[in-house]
């Protein structure tokens, strides 16, 4: 292997970026020179200059995959990225717009004009214009409807009738579909026929005259078996099916549970009208994954890391204020118990102890929850069952690490009844922790909204509150 085939796809993308970066990084500089010069002739050289790195920077993206390109267009300021953007060749617009994140998306859309936005989106499949046409200006979408052929529109309609996360608004229509009583030998000429195969066809789709499915033929099968062979005699007659009103979650955990590359989607009719497939999965597990991430902390959107600060204060100030309120309420039950501060002054440092186990304890606790809730495996029968064992994870971890804890308080400031207090303050808090750790993604579950949905910052609220006070109350009784 050459040196350059042994290095990582990543390594290669960031020697890319490193390159787009300083090719721009001249760029500016030539700019700023030009602007400054006062020389007719010097002038023209420089802009000649600009003009020879703005063609190396076309060419150095010329030589990217779509992805790639998405990428480096996420991790670049505004201004850097238009520029880049106005250097991709438009044959590869419409599927930078599929790669890059809603957030940076926005920004390149409102960075085109009506015919660009057209040529870029114009050879798109069903399902991939589908994805687009929600941010996409309502008259560009009608130019784009009237340019497909009846069945492209109403792929295109029976995609954007679903919700984002359900099977129909992710599945695609491009498949290869066959009949029972044909023999392997007609399917594979067939087949050679064919310019290409969709991407992830690992099986053809057997239907009927009216569209319903009887099974599925996985490629292994026919290019192993006898070619006088029918279709019927080697098909799968019971695959995984999927119907475009389900959950995208759903799917997503069937593919991983069947080790699915595609699958059939079909109506209640069993009318098969698309499938699914692995790289939409992907897709959707990393969107999801990202989406809890944002939620947890509080966050209400996917955020362009370079967005205007304006744009970044109104995705982040809700939970903020929040938070602000919550340690206010921390605030205030330390302030009841200044007295007892003021007598023994070791309290003020202990009862962050307290707290900052009980948010981490907490934390770990609706992790596991909403995993949980996320893979199915949460219901009524078993949820009694769950909050017993979360309590009695905290009470064991309570009273070993509340002991440890209490022991240095003791040695500390030589007080063995400050250390009982530590210990039981401790055991009390991760008790708490553990109750509200399932409470919390629950009762979001009942509201109707998502279990994660800032709960890194209601645990961390009441194990903060919960802490100090129990810690505080046990030594005002006890101490002073």
């Amino acid at each position: 292997m050459t040196e350059v085939e042994e290095r990582k796809p990543q390594e290669r993308l960031q020697e890319r970026f490193t390159q787009v970066l300083e090719l721009l990084q001249r760029h500016r500089l030539i700019e700023e020179s030009v602007a400054r010069q006062g020389s007719e002739q010097q002038e023209r050289v420089d802009q000649l200059v600009q003009q020879q790195h703005l063609a190396e920077l076309q060419q150095t993206l010329s030589e990217l995959h779509p992805a790639d390109i998405a990428y480096i267009l996420e991790a670049l300021p505004l201004d850097d990225r238009m520029t880049v953007w106005q250097m991709v060749h438009s044959e590869n617009d419409g599927e930078i717009l599929l790669e890059v994140s809603d957030a940076v998306r926005e920004t390149l859309i409102a960075d085109m004009d009506e015919h660009e936005i057209i040529a870029a989106t114009k050879d798109l499949d069903a399902d991939e214009l589908a994805d687009l046409a929600p941010e996409l200006p309502w008259d560009v979408v009608q130019g784009l409807m009237e340019n497909l052929d009846a069945q492209q529109r109403e792929r295109v309609r029976s995609a954007l009738s679903y919700e984002d996360d359900q099977v129909g608004a992710i599945m695609d229509f491009e498949m290869v579909t066959i009949r029972e009583d044909v023999a392997l030998e007609v399917v594979l000429r067939y087949l050679r026929r064919l310019k290409e195969l969709p991407d992830q066809t690992d099986k053809l789709f057997v239907v009927d005259v009216a569209g319903i499915l009887k099974g599925v033929l996985p490629i292994k099968r026919l290019l192993v078996n006898d070619p006088e062979l029918t279709v019927q005699e080697v098909m799968a007659d019971d695959p995984v099916t999927f119907y475009p009103e389900e959950d995208g979650s759903y799917a997503a955990q069937a593919f991983e549970r069947y080790d699915l590359v595609s699958a059939p989607v079909i109506e209640k009719s069993g009318k098969l009208i698309g499938r699914l497939t692995v790289d939409e999965m992907v897709d959707l597990i990393r969107e999801e994954s990202e989406s809890e991430a944002l939620n947890r902390a509080g966050l209400r959107e996917e955020e362009d890391i370079f967005a205007s600060v304006w744009k970044s204060l109104k995705n982040r100030w809700a939970w903020l204020a929040i938070n602000l309120i919550t340690a206010f309420v921390a605030s205030r039950v330390i302030g009841v118990f200044e007295g007892s501060i003021g007598q023994l002054v070791a309290l003020a440092a202990l009862m962050p102890i307290v707290a900052g186990i009980g948010g981490n304890s907490g934390n770990q606790t609706i992790t596991m929850i909403v995993r949980a809730m996320a893979l199915d495996q949460l219901s009524s029968g078993n949820t009694s069952l769950l909050l017993r064992k979360e309590l009695g994870v905290a009470f064991i971890n309570g009273v070993i690490w509340g002991s440890v804890i209490g022991v240095v308080a003791w040695l500390l400031y030589e007080n063995w009844a400050l250390g009982v207090v530590m210990t039981a303050a401790m055991t009390l808090n991760l008790l708490l922790a553990a109750l509200m750790g399932v409470l919390i993604p629950m009762t979001m579950v009942r509201l109707g909204r998502d279990p994660a949905l800032g709960s890194s910052v209601m645990i961390t609220a009441v194990t903060d509150s919960g802490g100090f006070f129990i810690f505080l109350g046990l030594a005002t009784m006890f101490l002073l």
